[in-house]
């Protein structure tokens, strides 16, 4: 067993360190996730208004109505 004990400080400071090191990363990351998620929300959005407007036109029916 070694005689050096391990000080609150030290423990603390190295808790500090590795959290700020994790909140950065995260940030990092969340800021491309969130550009993706919208990037990826739009082209869903387009594709949807596109389908949906081809289909429309497929199923259109005309009535005319004649008097006698």
């Amino acid at each position: 067993m070694s005689g050096s004990k391990i000080s609150l400080d030290e423990v603390t400071r190295g808790l500090t360190d590795l959290q700020d090191t994790i909140t950065g990363k995260v940030q990092d990351k969340r800021q491309t996730l969130v550009t993706a998620a919208a990037a990826g929300g739009l082209i869903l959005l387009l594709l949807f208004f596109l389908l949906g407007r081809r289909s429309g036109k497929k199923k259109t029916s005309f009535v005319e109505i004649r008097r006698i």
